[in-house]
């Protein structure tokens, strides 16, 4: 199973970057759980400096970025 956490305040392209995360998930056929992270110092924590953050089993897989869904597909293939 995929650990997702999806970092943000709460923006709108934090709650599209997590529409897209589940997506693909689901067209990847995947199990996974998906945590959003929207506390501040837990995302500067993280060692995601801008927002959207992606974070896949612990590795930082983008910042600052909303990632479409076959982009996040190939992250995860």
């Amino acid at each position: 199973m995929k650990k997702i956490q999806v970092l943000g305040t709460g923006c709108p392209k934090c709650h599209k970057l997590a529409q897209n995360v589940e997506e693909a998930m689901k067209g990847l056929g995947v199990e996974y759980e998906i945590e959003k992270i929207t506390d501040i110092r837990k995302i500067m924590n993280s060692g995601v400096m801008m927002t959207p953050g992606l974070i896949v089993d612990g590795a930082v897989k983008s910042s600052g970025k909303v990632l479409g869904v076959e982009e996040i597909k190939k992250l995860l293939s």
